[in-house]
């Protein structure tokens, strides 16, 4: 490890920020809980705190590259609270498939919109509110918001996979790499393929989430806007991007179920 990608001094690694920070994305992408919007703001703001130390743990060319981002995703992924299918229609009496996936990508969609909401609200604050030192606790509120939003829409395409009958093999830690690549590909698994699972992310696939995970928060750059103006960008933003995500892994995984 180079001295630029050593954590800083006072900082190692700490398991209980990664175990906050992962019960925090656990909460913001739970199916039964409905988070009123002051509830999801402060548990956005208690995620941005734990992402802190988290950020400081693993270095500045780490949080620079994408790697550490890219990392948080992974060890929190397997940790997202999934429903099966069987699951799925129960919480969707007298539906169709198709009815059940499309309710799921509005639902992610509405979920996303919320977190880009209250984050580009607490952005937009902090912009207005200060000086120097507060700026710099930008990038961590933009991040808390970027893995947020991921992890909804994880959460989504694994949901739909399990609507599909798609079932990727294997532990969870290694489904959850499965449905993170999908996330990062924008595109469905095709489990009879023998190199659309691996129970590993290669140096391509972390490269390509890592630029993945960044383009996302470039995206959620356009919240810093004057107050109220970032916090409807910020849902905005969020709205289109699942919308649009949800549509292309579904229409996927209709050709791979040999709907299409």
């Amino acid at each position: 490890m180079s001295s630029s990608e050593k954590a800083l001094p006072g900082h190692e690694p700490r398991r209980d920020d990664r175990q906050r920070a992962g019960d925090l994305l656990a909460r913001l992408t739970g199916s039964d809980e409905q988070l009123s919007r002051s509830e999801r703001a402060s548990a956005v703001a208690s995620l941005a705190g734990a992402l802190s130390a988290s950020a400081k743990a693993a270095g500045t060319a780490a949080v620079v590259t994408g790697r550490w981002l890219a990392d948080t995703l992974v060890d929190v992924a397997p940790r997202l609270p999934l429903r099966d299918a069987e699951t799925l229609r129960a919480h969707h009496p007298g539906r169709s498939r198709e009815e059940i996936a499309d309710a799921l990508v509005s639902g992610a969609a509405k979920a996303t919109t919320a977190v880009g909401a209250v984050g580009g609200a607490a952005t937009a604050a902090t912009l207005a509110t200060a000086g120097r030192r507060t700026l710099f606790s930008l990038p961590v509120q933009i991040a808390a918001e970027t893995l947020a939003v991921a992890a909804i829409e994880v959460k989504l395409i694994a949901e739909l996979h399990e609507l599909y009958g798609v079932y990727v093999p294997g532990a969870p830690a290694e489904r959850a790499i499965a449905h993170v690549q999908a996330w990062s590909s924008r595109r469905g698994i095709d489990v009879l393929d023998p190199g659309a699972v691996s129970a590993v992310l290669g140096e391509a696939a972390k490269r390509h989430l890592q630029r993945r995970l960044l383009g996302r928060a470039g995206r959620n750059m356009s919240t810093l806007g004057p107050y109220l103006t970032g916090a409807v960008a910020g849902g905005v933003v969020n709205f289109r991007e699942t919308r649009k995500l949800g549509a292309q892994v579904h229409d996927d995984l209709r050709r791979i179920a040999g709907e299409s």
